[in-house]
């Protein structure tokens, strides 16, 4: 009985140990957070290349909702996310009110905040440049999945490396649920 009492206690303590390790290893994942979204991006550009959006910039509605005389930025961008609460105006002109806001990546590998407007006539946009660490406070993790999503179903070749982002997002999503 004793031997099953010692085996227990030392199970229970390399249990403790690795919720430790798990613990360290997931706060020296977020301490460099905005390093691996940017390492991400980087790495999905020539998804972004291929399967992008070209996003509105600029289009006038009809009656029925419809988008016509459409202008688009130009490049391709992917949406990695949508704000829950958009901003009250946007930035580049206090009197827009912000109707839907999006965390976007560009081809070339850069994060933006794609911000519409609507005054019952125009749609009319405005892309706010943004860095990995301000996308993550705005958007939270959920970015990061995308970009991960987007790694798995798209990038050939570099199997091992999406291996290893399903793990550190692992740790990321398992201690913020």
């Amino acid at each position: 009985m004793d031997e099953i009492e010692a085996g227990f206690k030392k199970l229970e303590q390399k249990i403790e140990e690795m919720q430790e390790k798990g613990d360290s290893l997931s706060q020296e994942v977020r301490d460099h957070e905005s390093e691996l979204l940017t390492r991400m991006a980087k790495s999905v550009v020539p998804i972004v290349k291929n399967v992008g959006l070209n996003m509105l910039k600029k289009g006038k509605q009809d009656t029925k909702g419809e988008i016509y005389d459409p202008a688009y930025f130009p490049g391709k961008m992917i949406i990695l996310g949508k704000a829950v609460k958009p901003v009250a105006a946007r930035p580049d002109n206090p009197q827009m009110p912000v109707a839907d806001q999006f965390c976007v990546l560009s081809e070339e590998g850069k994060f933006f905040e794609l911000m519409y407007s609507f005054d019952g006539f125009l749609t009319d946009s405005y892309l706010n440049p943004i860095d990995a660490k301000t996308a993550i406070e705005n958007y939270g993790y959920d970015i990061m999945f995308m970009l991960y999503r987007a790694m798995h179903d798209y990038l050939k070749g570099e199997e091992a490396l999406v291996e290893a982002l399903e793990k550190v997002l692992g740790y990321i999503y398992s201690r913020n649920s």
